[in-house]
């Protein structure tokens, strides 16, 4: 009889297959036998976990959601960063990493194709992952506003804005590609530190107050 961690671990394994399979052929063109070929697993072993090919779509992309957020939840305190612009210079390094992530933007690109399918799950990963990653960082540009070592009246409008700099260009580059390994990591650099100075310059250099104005 198989353990409870022995079936978390069948299930995880199922939904990594279909990652895979699904960000590969789409909702339409993926099939479980697939699915249950690249997992190593029984047809009876997935209907133990996933009802039919929905639900599995359904969980996968979930799961997955709720992931994105993991790199922002060590944050350090406001009052405990001495030089605000290379914290600045390096979160937007590990922000623009983690959402330009290739599992990250294949997943993404068939959460949106498949959103008029499954308007649910479009609408519950973006809750779960883009918007929970700007409340984050939102939440942390407060702290920094009010340690007085950023200039941010609307902290959620400069997340915005941060993302916005950040990923314009890389995220658009992906998406238009096809390809998730379209931008290099040197290019993604680039864009990063581009993004995070213009970031400063609006919310923390001396023109930060006219540029808020």
């Amino acid at each position: 009889m198989a353990t409870s961690d022995q079936a978390g671990g069948k299930r995880q394994v199922i939904l990594d297959a279909a990652t895979m399979v699904f960000s590969e052929k789409g909702f339409v063109g993926a099939n479980l036998d697939e699915v249950v070929a690249a997992a190593a697993v029984s047809k009876q072993t997935l209907y133990k976990h996933f009802t039919d090919k929905a639900s599995l779509f359904r969980e996968m992309v979930l799961e997955l959601g709720n992931q994105v957020d993991a790199p922002f939840l060590d944050l350090p305190a406001p009052d405990a960063i001495e030089d605000v612009e290379d914290w600045i210079r390096t979160l937007a390094l590990r922000f623009s990493r983690s959402v330009m992530d290739p599992k990250v933007q294949r997943i993404r690109r068939l959460v949106i194709a498949e959103a008029p399918r499954f308007p649910d799950v479009a609408s519950a990963y973006w809750e779960r992952a883009f918007h929970r990653v700007i409340a984050t960082v939102a939440e942390h540009f407060r702290g920094l506003a009010e340690a007085g070592k950023l200039r941010a009246p609307d902290p959620l409008t400069a997340a915005q804005h941060f993302a916005g700099l950040l990923l314009w260009i890389p995220s658009n580059r992906t998406m238009f590609s096809g390809r998730p390994d379209v931008v290099t990591g040197d290019e993604l650099e680039g864009y990063a530190r581009a993004g995070a100075d213009a970031f400063l310059r609006a919310y923390h250099g001396r023109d930060a107050a006219v540029a808020l104005r």
